[in-house]
């Protein structure tokens, strides 16, 4: 079978290995000239760094096969610890080497900012979620869940809301506890290695989308960049892309909001969903500059998470400051904001000097908002040969790369089993 695959970011090229390892020739248009889609390698001062720091969990289980079946070794490429909240001063919460589910008992159990009654809370909930088998009917806010099980003040502040916004990229007023329940039941509530935290020590296109571009070529498929398709047509039992063609599937792995531009028919798909930033403002100090982890949260800051680029990527002196969804810092101009993260990083590294540049990237449409009971399309359409890959597509998981991974996996799976019928 030839088929085409519109989009080389996580999803689309999730999709595109599944097919060519199962025989298919694949071809895969790109209108960027980077793989990676919007999560992908940028050029920040002579720095390969990402249009937005992202981190993997261990449970990420068919990111990770998939980064081993194109030669990504996951070990070098990912640092792994254990899991790891901290806000320096406020809180510790950090995971022992125990086998499930003490891993995750002890690391409330010892957790330093919490009192016994707000540790002894944490466990409650975690408890009463496994016995409920992670189900939450019907699905309210997190805010909603967290108000109903009288969850301490200090506890939802610096444990659960946080966890959140990092999961969900969706404040806990709004974001869905479902979906929040899901991500708790495969990470904390899983086996201890599928809690740990893989933090990227390589950009977020060589992670993965672009090895898998060339594990395309290698089996006879392209992959063309700088390519935006403009227009689908059916003809016969096949589809044309433009000029090209014919194919027997075409797999949409583009920005769901790009979706209507391509084919009209599956706007209504998207319709009702909202949007949610990301900003990450990239800060380069002298090389003697670092944190004293290479990830730490800002309590109650504008920025929400620190990354040491030096200690995971060797870039020495940069500093990734990371603010997800909607919040206050969409008020400041950029310049007043990038003065209070440095502010917010001088707290916590004593003898900051002034950053040497600094520059921020700004993903207004990053995410889907993760409401409550969000409809969303799964990889099959309305329309014969036509497929769906992103991270916004219907699964348990929010978006992120391993719902992005997983979905172009299934369309891959459901374009095998109707060819072979």
């Amino acid at each position: 079978m030839k088929l085409a695959v519109i989009g080389a970011g996580y999803g689309g090229m999730a999709a595109a290995v599944k097919l060519a390892t199962a025989g298919c020739q694949v071809d895969v248009f790109e209108a960027s000239r980077i793989a990676g889609g919007r999560a992908r390698a940028t050029q920040i001062d002579g720095f390969t760094v990402d249009n937005g720091q992202h981190i993997l969990v261990g449970a990420y289980s068919e990111t990770l096969r998939l980064m081993r079946a194109v030669g990504v070794d996951p070990e070098r490429a990912l640092k792994r610890t254990p899991l790891r909240f901290e806000f320096p001063g406020e809180f510790l919460m950090q995971a022992p080497h125990l086998p499930a589910p003490l891993h995750t008992a002890f690391a409330l159990l010892l957790a330093k900012g919490l009192d016994w009654n707000e540790k002894f809370a944490a466990i409650r909930l975690m408890r009463g979620l496994q016995a409920n088998a992670y189900r939450i009917e019907p699905d309210c806010s997190v805010g909603v869940w967290l108000e109903a099980h009288k969850t301490p003040y200090r506890q939802r502040r610096l444990l659960w809301e946080p966890l959140c916004i990092a999961a969900l990229n969706t404040p806990a007023d709004r974001a869905s506890a479902q979906v929040l329940a899901n991500v708790l039941r495969d990470s904390l509530g899983g086996t201890r290695a599928a809690s740990d935290m893989l933090l990227p020590q390589v950009d977020l296109t060589a992670l993965f989308p672009g090895p898998a571009c060339e594990f395309i070529r290698q089996r006879g498929g392209s992959v063309t960049f700088g390519t935006r398709i403009t227009s689908l047509q059916r003809k016969g039992d096949t589809w044309r892309l433009d000029a090209g063609g014919p194919y027997a599937a075409v797999v949409l792995a583009v920005a769901p909001y790009h979706l209507a531009a391509l084919l009209p028919e599956l706007a209504p798909e998207v319709a009702r969903f909202e949007w949610e930033p990301i900003v990450t403002s990239y800060f380069s100090y002298p090389p003697e500059v670092c944190l004293p982890q290479a990830m730490l949260g800002v309590d109650a800051g504008l920025a929400q998470w620190l990354f040491d680029r030096g200690q995971l990527c060797g870039q020495r002196g940069l500093i990734a400051a990371v603010i997800s969804a909607r919040g206050r810092h969409m008020d400041l101009a950029t310049a007043e904001l990038e003065q209070g993260i440095h502010a917010e990083i001088a707290r916590i590294v004593p003898g900051l000097p002034l950053p040497l540049r600094v520059q921020s990237i700004t993903e207004k449409r990053a995410t889907f908002a993760c409401v409550p009971n969000l409809k969303r399309p799964g990889t099959r359409t309305a329309l014969p040969g036509i497929w769906l890959a992103g991270d916004y597509v219907a699964g348990d998981y929010p978006a992120t790369l391993e719902g992005a991974v997983r979905s172009g996996v299934a369309a891959a799976r459901e374009i095998l089993a109707v060819r072979a019928n």
